[in-house]
């Protein structure tokens, strides 16, 4: 629940950045199209690029959490997330050499059913207690476009 307070706070966040560098740019296009001067034009359109690239992340990334959120609770309803007995760190982690020790399974899974979105997404969650997030995504992302593509 706490990640997704987060998530909403950086969203809400980001919308009044948005909000604000969008009103600002308007503004400098406005007055450099009545003054008749180029520069304030050209700095307003180069602002209101800033904005459209933030509204595109923020969507691209509250779709893909979204999207992996439902993943998940999928494989919770089916029981078949990763549940092995681990050690972790004081922070919560798990233990690096714990997480290590899972992985031949979970790639042996995806090696033998690379189709197989449930393996995918199972070797994210590995991926993901591990501490390597760009690997975990990479596999979440595979793991959702499988899940499509298989109706």
């Amino acid at each position: 629940m706490g990640a997704r307070i987060g998530v909403a706070l950086m969203a809400v966040l980001l919308a009044l950045y948005i909000w604000l560098a969008g009103g600002r740019a308007v503004a400098l296009l406005t007055a450099g199209i009545d003054l008749g001067q180029p520069i304030p034009v050209v700095m307003g359109v180069a602002m209101l690029v800033l904005p459209a690239i933030g509204v595109w992340a923020l969507g691209r990334e509250l779709w893909f959490g979204w999207r992996a959120d439902r993943l998940a609770k999928r494989l919770g309803e089916e029981g078949l997330l990763p549940s092995e007995d681990v050690r972790l760190t004081p922070s919560g982690r798990v233990a690096r050499a714990d997480a290590d020790a899972l992985f031949p399974s979970y790639r042996e899974a995806v090696e033998t059913e690379p189709d197989d979105w449930r393996a995918w997404f199972r070797l994210s969650v590995v991926y993901d207690a591990a501490g390597d997030r760009r690997r975990a995504r990479e596999a979440a992302r595979t793991a959702i476009r499988l899940e499509k593509t298989a109706g």
